[in-house]
């Protein structure tokens, strides 16, 4: 497979419209390739709070028809990061788009780890309550956003779903990026899968991006970095080295599961 990270800088300046348009022309010139990805809420900002509101969506409006085109004009699966989505009958949430190369909504994923503690996306948003996986005709993906890396009993989720391949859209700010390289890492090891990790450059509302998107094999190895600053970072990889990896050394079938909790 091959498979293309736009890691879209993201700077106050120009518009969500014109960034739209933009991320769309360049998704068109990744035709050629089997899966394209973008990251989380190119369109606004991960840290630009206040535009959460005014910028919000319904899951069909304009970011779903122009990337929606764009997959199809390409001929490409794409998840298209996410967008801040306005339920109209329920609170904003941080939303996955994935498309189908025929511009078909393959799959929405509502981010279930909100970040921000007592502030920012986790009192703006609400949080999913879904894990979500998409097949390709190659692989299993399994959707995970940004703060999700952290927690590694959701990729077990995934994993007991049947992915293969993790897509990660994040807006990773740079003071942590230590900890977004460690993680990536971390969860391709341990659930022996790809990790295809795809963070945002710029500046969001002051706060300085990672940049570094990266993708990672079943066995930790880096297969393809970014730089800090806007990148379209393309890698080929072999799906079926999951398969391999997992038959030629089978930690995953020793988990045990169950375990009663201290004092009980």
């Amino acid at each position: 497979m091959r498979a293309s990270l736009l890691q879209v800088a993201v700077n106050e300046g120009e518009s969500v419209e014109s960034r739209r348009l933009r991320v769309a022309g360049m998704v068109r010139d990744q035709a050629g390739a089997d899966l394209v990805v973008l990251p989380e809420l190119w369109t606004t900002g991960a840290f630009a709070y206040e535009a959460f509101g005014s910028e919000a969506e319904p899951l069909e409006g304009p970011t779903h028809e122009a990337m929606a085109k764009a997959a199809s004009d390409a001929g490409v699966w794409l998840h298209a990061g996410s967008i801040p989505e306005r339920d109209p009958d329920g609170p904003l949430y941080n939303t996955s788009l994935v498309f189908s190369p025929a511009g078909e909504l393959a799959a929405a994923y509502r981010k279930i780890h909100r970040f921000g503690f007592d502030k920012g996306e986790a009192v703006l948003m609400g949080a999913g309550e879904e894990l979500v996986t998409v097949r390709l005709p190659d692989t299993v993906i399994g959707v995970a956003t940004c703060y999700d890396l952290r927690f590694p009993e959701l990729f077990r989720g995934l994993v007991d779903a049947g992915a293969e391949t993790f897509v990660v859209p994040a807006g990773w700010p740079e003071r942590r990026r230590s900890h977004w390289t460690l993680l990536a890492k971390a969860r391709a090891v341990e659930n022996q899968s790809f990790v295809l990790a795809c963070g945002t450059a710029g500046t969001h509302d002051g706060v300085p991006q990672a940049g570094h998107s990266i993708v990672v094999d079943p066995w930790g190895e880096v297969l393809a970095e970014a730089g800090p600053d806007e990148e379209i970072l393309t890698v080929d990889f072999d799906p079926a080295t999951v398969t391999g990896t997992r038959e030629r050394f089978p930690a995953l079938k020793d988990r045990v599961l169950g375990l009663a909790r201290p004092g009980h």
